[in-house]
């Protein structure tokens, strides 16, 4: 095993994943990565994206929905569910909902009983994610300004690599995401 602490700023406090050997050895359930990812990620749906999917009358849902189809205009139904990392069901109901509201459209196209159903915005939703983006964005840059720049260079380039280690993982299983790169997404 390297020795990692060299790499760390004099002074720099030790973490349970400081020393972390290939078994994870001593780590605790509280200090998974995939617990602490999940409190994080619930804690900023909460206090950074709740606040203005309500100020715009839309549940988190809606809104991740509706950006990701704002962001490409036209989005088949299939992809849209990989891009929101949420399941069919819950897609499904969302559209819907949405559908019901004027903000997009969705068509069927095909001849075959399996169809595939995409999904547009329409001027309405256009308008409202034109109006609500702004105020997402800084809602998001205040988050993200908790930490300085190196620490959000350093987060971003971890995000980026273990996004990248769970792309390939799930290559290997079969199980490859319709799409691989969520750059330039605004949710």
């Amino acid at each position: 095993m390297t020795d990692q602490s060299s790499s760390r700023p004099a002074g720099a406090q030790t973490t349970p994943w400081t020393e972390l050997d290939a078994l994870g050895t001593g780590l605790t359930v509280d200090a998974f990565i995939t617990t602490m990812m999940s409190q994080v990620g619930n804690a900023l749906r909460r206090i950074v994206t709740l606040p203005y999917a309500d100020q715009f009358g839309l549940s988190v849902s809606e809104w991740r929905v509706l950006s990701l189809v704002a962001h490409a205009q036209t989005l088949a139904f299939s992809d849209l569910v990989q891009q929101s990392t949420s399941d069919k069901a819950l897609v499904s109901r969302t559209l819907k909902l949405l559908e019901n509201r004027g903000l997009v459209e969705l068509r069927a196209e095909g001849n075959t009983p399996r169809k595939k159903v995409f999904c547009s915005i329409t001027e309405a939703g256009r308008a409202l994610h034109t109006e609500a983006i702004p105020i997402a964005r800084q809602r998001q840059a205040t988050a993200l300004r908790v930490l300085d720049s190196e620490e959000r260079d350093a987060l971003y380039r971890a995000l980026v690599k273990l996004r990248e280690y769970c792309r390939v993982e799930e290559e290997a299983r079969g199980r490859l995401p319709a799409s691989r790169d969520g750059s330039g997404l605004d949710i």
